[in-house]
C-alpha cells in the first residue's frame, strides 16, 4: 500500500512566511529558507511553496526565493504562484522545484496544463484549485471566468455549465475572484488535460483548525484518478485521520499547527501509523 503524505506549505507573501484565516488576516510565520530547513530534518514528505500575492499582483514568483530554499533542502519541493506560461515553469523547474503548482494560469488558459505536461511530464504539472462552497444555480459560461479578468483561450467545458447549488465554486487570484467554474468538474477536466496531481483547498476550512473539509475532498478525490493533496483546516493529529480515512486522498497539506510548532510532523505520522494509516517514519 502507498504511503500517505504529510506536507508542509509556505505560504509566501514579501518573501515571508505568512498564515490566516480563510485566505484573510494574514500573520507572519518566519523566514521561509529556515522553515524549508527545519521542515526537511523533519521528515516532511515534501514541501510546498507559494507565492500567494503573484497573481493578483501580475507578477512572477519569487525565483531567487525559490533557488535559497531548493539549495538548503532533499525533500520534493513544489512552487506555485505567478506562473503564466511555460516559460514560467521551466524557470523554476531550472531553480530547483520538483512540482510546478498552476492555478490562475490553468483557468484563464486550461491548455497551458496539457502544454506543461506534454513538455515536462504529467508528474511535476500540478493543478491546485481553491474552492469555496456557494449557492448558485444562475448559470455561468466560461466568459464569465474571472468577471472578466480572465480572457480563456480554450473552451475546456462546455459553452455554458452550472455550479450546482450547495457546492464549490473554484477561487482564483490567491482566492479573491470568482471563476464561475465547479470545482468537481475542474478537477476533472484538469486531469483529462494531463494534470499529475490535484492540490484541492477548501477556502471555508482554511487556518481554522477545525479540521479538512471532508465533504469536498471526498467529492474530489473521487471525481479523478490522479493523487488529491486534501489542504486547509488541520489543526490536530486525528484531522489527518479523518481525512485519510474518510477519503480517498494520498496526501495531506498543513500550515498553522507546523509553523507554530502545535504539533510536529513526526508527532502526526506516529499518530496516523497507530491508527492503521501507512506512512514514512
Amino acid at each position: 500500500m502507498l504511503t500517505k503524505r504529510i506536507i508542509p506549505c509556505l505560504d509566501i507573501k514579501d518573501s515571508r512566511v505568512v498564515k490566516g484565516v480563510k485566505f484573510l488576516k494574514l500573520k507572519d510565520a518566519g523566514d521561509p529558507v529556515e522553515a524549508a530547513k527545519a521542515y526537511d530534518a523533519e521528515g516532511a514528505d515534501e514541501l510546498v511553496f507559494l507565492d500567494i500575492t503573484a497573481s493578483y499582483e501580475n507578477r512572477k514568483t519569487l525565483i531567487d526565493l525559490v533557488e535559497k530554499i531548493a539549495v538548503n533542502i532533499f525533500t520534493p519541493f513544489t512552487v506555485g504562484g505567478g506562473i503564466r506560461n511555460i516559460e514560467d515553469i521551466r524557470d523554476l523547474l531550472n531553480a530547483g522545484a520538483d512540482k510546478i503548482s498552476i492555478n490562475t494560469a490553468a483557468v484563464s488558459s486550461p491548455d497551458l496544463i496539457r502544454q506543461a505536461a506534454g513538455k515536462f511530464g504529467s508528474q511535476c504539472i500540478v493543478v491546485a484549485i481553491d474552492a469555496k462552497r456557494v449557492e448558485m444555480t444562475r448559470p455561468v459560461g466560461r466568459e464569465d471566468v474571472g468577471r472578466g479578468t480572465c480572457k480563456p483561450t480554450y473552451n475546456v467545458l462546455r459553452p455554458t455549465s452550472y455550479v450546482p447549488r450547495n457546492k464549490w465554486e473554484v477561487f482564483i487570484h490567491g482566492g479573491r475572484t470568482p471563476a464561475g467554474l465547479d470545482a468537481v468538474q475542474w478537477a476533472k477536466d484538469a486531469e483529462r488535460l494531463g494534470a499529475g496531481e490535484i492540490l484541492l483547498t477548501s477556502m471555508d476550512y482554511d487556518g481554522t483548525k477545525d479540521g479538512y473539509d471532508i465533504e469536498l475532498t471526498k467529492a474530489v478525490s473521487r471525481a479523478v484518478n490522479i493523487p488529491v493533496i486534501a489542504s486547509g483546516g488541520a489543526g490536530n493529529p486525528e484531522h489527518f485521520y479523518q481525512v485519510f480515512s474518510r477519503t480517498k486522498a494520498t496526501a495531506a497539506l498543513a500550515a498553522s499547527i507546523f509553523h507554530y510548532q502545535e504539533c510536529s510532523i513526526k508527532q502526526v505520522k506516529e499518530y496516523l501509523k497507530g491508527k492503521g494509516i501507512p506512512v514514512r517514519l
